[in-house]
């Protein structure tokens, strides 16, 4: 694995990684069960770096002038210079997810061995979806092996017991 050149400035919480190597690199993400492979990504062991579109691809979000936007919601992100969040290397823009993840409390876990990082939902589109009242669709084998979807019982009263072995 290549070493990487990194920077650190400031101190404490202020501290944000300054990447000097542009040597990109493939990762996978998983978000809401759907694996999104990634070509490029900025190699650093602590963080994920993406291109724009594939942090979009990754949890909604579109980088736009004002910053980081989800439907009506946007955080602003500097874009004229870099910080933890946004630098640009060799005319590419790279976008730190993982950073971006801690500002809005959205959870996330990484396998490193992998380059496999799963992301859990935005709080704020997490919300939105408690507030509808609505399960997701799935489907499970049932005991026969059938596949049996939640949608199939629309309009039906459902109970639906869970249970793990841990």
């Amino acid at each position: 694995m290549k070493c990487v050149n990194r920077v650190w400035f400031g101190s404490g919480l202020g501290a944000f990684l300054m990447l000097t190597s542009v040597t990109a690199h493939a990762a996978v993400a998983i978000v809401r069960g759907e694996v999104i492979p990634l070509k490029k990504t900025l190699p650093d062991v602590r963080h994920l770096w993406v291109t724009p579109e594939d942090f979009t691809r990754i949890n909604g979000f579109e980088l736009k002038p004002q910053g980081a936007c989800y439907l009506d919601t946007c955080i602003p992100i500097r874009q004229s210079a870099d910080s933890n969040l946004f630098v640009k290397r060799d005319g590419q823009s790279w976008f730190n997810v993982t950073a971006f993840a801690d500002k809005v409390q959205q959870a996330y876990v990484v396998d490193h061995e992998s380059g496999t990082w799963s992301f859990g939902m935005v709080p704020r589109a997490r919300k939105a979806f408690l507030n509808s009242a609505i399960a997701p669709d799935f489907a499970l084998k049932d005991r026969n092996g059938d596949v049996v979807k939640l949608s199939d019982f629309r309009g039906k009263k459902v109970l639906i017991i869970t249970w793990a072995s841990w």
